[in-house]
C-alpha cells in the first residue's frame, strides 16, 4: 500500500527537529506494516487549531486525487486539535477509501475520533486558561504579560515579564510624542524617522500605522500606556474564526481591564502624554472616519477591479489608493522610503488592462478562431448527445431481449422462483432507460447564426460595462482578477508609468499576440506582459 506521512509542531519554542523525529517514527511504523512511503507533508510552528496550513492542505489535496492509500501520523492531535475538523477529515478519508493510522494507537476508528478529538480540544481550552492565569499573575506583580514594547529591553536572568528602559529607543518614543503634540502627522513622523535611518520595532521601517495604531485597542506608539507608567492588560479578547482559523480581536468592557502602576517604566511625562491625548481627541474624526462619518475599521470600502494586485516596480510595496481615484506607491506614502512618485488614475489603469484584452481578442484571426471553435463545440455536443442516445437504445434492446427470453421460458414451463425477482429487476432497468431516452431529445441540426462573429465582437467590447453592471459586477470582476497574479507599476522615462502584467491574463495576451497577423494600434502607452516559462517577454503598445 502507498502511504503518506504528516508531521506538525505548534510552537516556535519547540525543536525544529521535532518534525524529523515524527517522520522517522511514522516511517518505521509504515515499514512494519509493509507499506511504501510515497509522500511526506509537514507544518512547522503552526497551531493545530487552524486549518490554514500549507502542508495540511496539500496532504488533503493529494488524498482527494488518490495519490496514496493510507495516512500515517505520530498522534491524532498532530492532524488537528479541533474535534469538528478531525471528524470532518475522517469522514472525507473514509469516502476516499483512505485509512488513517496513528503510531500511538494504530488504525483510527470513529471511536478514537470522538474520544481523542475531545481530549485534544479540552487540552487547548485548558492551556488557554492557564496562559491567561499566568499573564494576570505577571500583571499584578508589575511585569509585562507578553511581548516586548518598543522602548524596553528584557531583563536577562530575571523573572518572565521583567522589563527595563532602553534609553536609545526611549528617546525616539519621546520624540514621536513631541512631534505629534506639535502638529506633525503620524505619516510625517514615519517619513522623518525613515529618512534619518532610525530603526522601528524589530528594526523594520516605520509605518504611520505603527505610530497611530488604534486608540480603543491601545495599539500603536501613541496609545501604549506603559510609556505613561501604567500596565494595561485584557483590553481585547481574541477568538478564532472557525471558517478561516484567523484570530480576531474583540474589545472587552472597561470593567474587565486590569491596570497596574509601574512608575519606574515611565518614558513620557504627564504633561506630554496629556498633550498627545488632547490632540488625538481633536483629530479623531479626521483620522478615524471616512467622508460619511463611518469608522474606517468598520467602513465597507468598495473593492475595485485591480485592488490588491498592484505593486511598485521600485520598492515592491503595494500600489494603493493614495488620493481620490488615484493609485500610488504605499512605500513612498506611508514610509517615505521609495523614489517612485508617479500616480495613475484608477479608471485609466482599468481601461489600459481591459483595453489590451479587448484589442487582442478583436483581431480578425481571433474572431475567426472563435467562430471555428464555437462550430466545433456544437458539433462535439451533438455527437456526444447522439452517442448517448445510441448507447441507451442499445441497452434498451438488450434488456428487452432478456425479458423476452424469460417470458419464453415461462411459457415453455421452465419457471423458477428466481425468475420473478430477475424479471422485476429488468423491468425497472427498462423503465430507467425509457426515462433516459425520453430526456435525450433528437439532436437538432447545428446552425451557426450568420451574425455570430458580430455578436462575439459586441460581447468583447462590453467588458467595461460588465464590470460596472450591479448584477454581473462581482462575477465579472472575480473572473478577471483570477487571471491576474500581479501588476508591477514602474516610472516611465518622460512621465507616466509602465505596467508589467503577470499571470494567466498575460498568457492570453501573449497567445493572442503570437496568433495575430494584424499589428496592434499604437496609442503611446506601454504595457509589458510577463507570461511565465512558456512565453518570452512581450511588449504591447496601447
Amino acid at each position: 500500500m502507498r502511504a503518506a506521512i504528516y508531521a506538525r509542531y505548534s510552537s516556535e519554542n519547540q525543536r525544529d527537529a521535532s518534525i524529523e523525529d515524527q517522520i522517522e517514527l511514522c516511517r518505521r511504523y509504515a515499514a512494519a506494516q509493509g507499506w511504501q512511503v510515497v509522500a511526506t507533508f509537514n507544518d512547522r510552528a503552526i497551531s493545530g487549531m487552524t486549518v490554514d496550513r500549507i502542508g495540511y492542505r496539500n496532504l488533503l489535496g493529494e488524498a482527494h486525487r488518490g495519490k496514496f492509500d493510507v495516512i500515517v501520523v505520530e498522534a491524532l492531535d498532530r492532524l488537528s486539535r479541533k474535534l469538528s475538523e478531525i471528524a470532518r477529515v475522517h469522514d472525507e478519508l473514509q469516502f476516499a477509501r483512505i485509512s488513517l493510522h496513528a503510531v500511538s494507537l494504530g488504525r483510527v476508528e470513529m471511536m478514537h475520533v470522538g474520544m481523542l478529538g475531545t481530549m485534544a480540544q479540552i487540552y487547548v481550552a485548558d492551556l488557554r486558561e492557564k496562559t491567561r492565569r499566568g499573564q494576570l499573575g505577571r500583571i499584578l506583580q508589575g511585569r509585562a504579560a507578553s511581548g516586548k514594547a518598543f522602548g524596553y529591553d528584557i531583563v536577562p536572568g530575571a523573572e518572565r515579564g521583567e522589563r527595563t528602559i532602553n534609553h536609545a529607543e526611549a528617546a525616539t518614543v519621546r520624540r514621536i510624542f513631541q512631534l505629534f503634540a506639535n502638529g506633525v502627522s503620524p505619516r510625517g513622523i514615519a517619513h522623518r524617522l525613515n529618512d534619518e535611518a532610525i530603526p522601528g520595532p524589530d528594526r523594520r521601517p516605520w509605518l504611520d500605522t505603527t505610530i497611530r495604531g488604534q486608540k480603543e485597542r491601545g495599539t500603536g506608539i501613541l496609545n501604549n500606556e506603559l510609556y505613561a507608567g501604567e500596565l494595561v492588560w485584557n483590553r481585547c479578547s481574541y477568538v478564532k474564526d472557525p471558517s478561516t482559523g484567523r484570530r480576531l480581536a474583540r474589545p472587552n468592557p472597561l470593567t474587565q481591564w486590569e491596570r497596574k502602576r509601574v512608575p519606574e517604566l515611565r518614558i513620557v511625562d504627564e504633561e506630554l502624554w496629556n498633550a498627545v491625548k488632547r490632540r488625538q481627541d481633536a483629530v479623531a474624526l479626521d483620522m478615524g472616519r471616512d467622508e460619511q462619518g463611518n469608522a474606517l475599521n468598520r467602513a465597507h470600502r468598495r473593492r475595485y477591479l485591480l485592488s490588491g494586485l498592484l505593486s511598485c516596480g521600485c520598492c515592491r510595496e503595494g500600489y494603493t489608493l493614495v488620493a481620490a481615484g488615484r493609485y500610488g506607491c504605499a512605500g513612498r506614502r506611508s514610509k517615505g522610503i521609495c523614489i517612485n512618485d508617479r500616480t495613475i488614475g484608477r479608471v485609466e489603469l482599468e481601461e489600459r488592462i481591459l483595453g489590451a484584452l479587448k484589442q487582442r481578442l478583436l483581431t480578425p484571426e481571433l474572431v475567426a478562431e472563435f467562430s471555428r471553435a464555437y462550430q466545433e463545440e456544437c458539433n462535439r455536443s451533438a455527437a456526444e448527445a447522439d452517442g448517448l442516445r445510441s448507447t441507451a437504445s442499445a441497452a434498451m434492446a438488450a434488456v428487452q431481449r432478456k425479458i423476452d427470453g424469460i417470458m419464453s421460458a415461462i411459457e415453455e414451463g421452465l419457471y423458477q422462483p428466481s425468475m420473478k425477482q430477475r424479471l422485476a429487476d429488468l423491468e425497472e432497468e427498462k423503465r430507467l432507460l425509457n426515462a433516459r431516452l425520453s430526456d435525450a431529445r433528437e439532436p437538432s441540426p447545428v446552425r451557426v447564426h450568420p451574425n455570430l462573429a458580430e455578436a462575439y465582437r459586441r460581447r468583447v467590447a462590453e467588458l467595461e460595462s460588465l464590470v460596472d453592471d450591479p448584477e454581473l459586477r462581482d462575477e465579472a470582476m472575480e473572473a478577471i482578477r483570477s487571471m491576474i497574479e500581479r501588476i508591477v507599476v514602474s516610472p516611465r522615462d518622460g512621465g507616466g508609468v509602465t505596467l508589467e502584467l503577470h499571470g494567466d491574463l498575460a498568457r492570453i495576451l501573449a497567445v493572442c499576440s503570437a496568433n495575430a497577423k494584424t499589428p496592434p494600434q499604437e496609442t503611446g502607452f506601454s504595457l509589458s506582459v510577463v507570461a511565465g516559462a512558456r512565453f518570452e517577454l512581450t511588449t504591447f503598445r496601447l
